[in-house]
């Protein structure tokens, strides 16, 4: 009895491609992202994953153009807008809504006077209206001249032709340490957008700046395009029959990522450092609360690469050592 159990949270963990041919895989695949912008895929192809093994992967090239929903805004212009024409920003676990009032409050919030977004006779709020702006802004180093900005980078400056390919393995091989999120994101969602790593705050505040999420825990950059920082229910996943909850994403290395909450509204139990537990369909992610700025905690399994090159060959072992 004890062999059997042992066996099959082996199989759990390994899920969910254990008991399934790689071309039932790949159906399920091609099905879960029906309502992304698919330019190609998924097909199988050879890959080496973050820990050196070589296995098979699935891959898939997205445009970073959600269907369900329409990202932004980001900023306020004014002092005195309310939260429609903003988005939102996380500081120790909670959500703010990002309207006219919390950029006046900055200061108090933060605890600093250097903090001033606003033209004081205007209310007027500074905001990178420029892809130029955004660009000098957004980079870790931020220009003298943007701090003291909020910080938008629109989809429009994206070039029309910028996609995303993921590889990722058909298979989870489970790590002999948990990985970080910070090279090739967390995953990717169902709608096709990146589900990303947890923002750079610190570097963020440190030029007294603020690069609020929408709504839906989004913002953009020029590399990516538009990506998650925070999952909320703006993203529309699947249920497959016997699961305790919607899956909203797979993960870099192959697991599942789902909602936050189960079907039931109650918050799932025994999750490890990774935000993952196993359920009634095997190994997967729960997202983090929209707080957290941690839609994965960790990756419990080698990773596979996310990249701009839609012909490059997935190498994940040769990114550099972690930082």
């Amino acid at each position: 009895m004890r062999l059997h159990t042992a066996l099959r949270a082996t199989l759990l963990l390994c899920s969910p491609a254990f008991a399934e041919t790689d071309a039932e895989r790949l159906a399920e695949i091609a099905q879960f992202f029906e309502n992304a912008t698919v330019i190609s895929g998924p097909t199988i192809v050879d890959c080496t994953l973050s820990g050196g093994t070589e296995t098979s992967c699935f891959s898939i090239t997205v445009k970073p153009d959600p269907q369900d929903s329409t990202p932004g805004p980001w900023c306020p212009t004014s002092i005195n807008d309310t939260a429609e024409a903003g988005g939102i920003w996380l500081k120790d676990g909670t959500v703010h809504d990002v309207d006219g009032a919390f950029i006046t409050d900055l200061s108090t919030l933060y605890g600093d006077d250097t903090w001033q977004l606003y033209d004081e006779a205007t209310g007027a709020v500074r905001v990178t209206d420029t892809q130029d702006a955004c660009e000098a802004a957004a980079r870790p180093d931020v220009a003298e001249e943007y701090q003291n900005y909020c910080v938008q980078c629109l989809p429009e400056y994206m070039d029309e032709e910028a996609s995303m390919t993921y590889v990722i393995p058909l298979t989870p091989h489970v790590s002999t340490r948990n990985n970080p999120t910070n090279f090739a994101g967390s995953g990717i969602a169902a709608n096709g957008v990146r589900l990303d790593g947890p923002a750079p705050v610190d570097a963020i505040l440190a030029a007294h700046t603020i690069a609020p999420f929408d709504d839906c825990g989004g913002h953009v950059n020029t590399h990516v395009g538009y990506h998650y920082h925070v999952a909320t229910d703006c993203i529309e996943g699947t249920q497959a029959e016997g699961s305790d909850a919607v899956q909203i994403g797979i993960a870099m290395d192959g697991y599942g990522i789902y909602s936050h909450l189960l079907l039931d509204s109650s918050a799932p139990e025994d999750l490890d450092s990774c935000n993952g537990h196993i359920g009634p369909d095997g190994y997967h992610y729960h997202a983090g609360a929209p707080g957290s700025n941690a839609i994965v905690g960790c990756l419990k399994a080698e990773a596979g690469c996310a990249s701009e090159n839609a012909d490059q060959t997935c190498d994940a072992s040769a990114r550099p050592p972690r930082p």
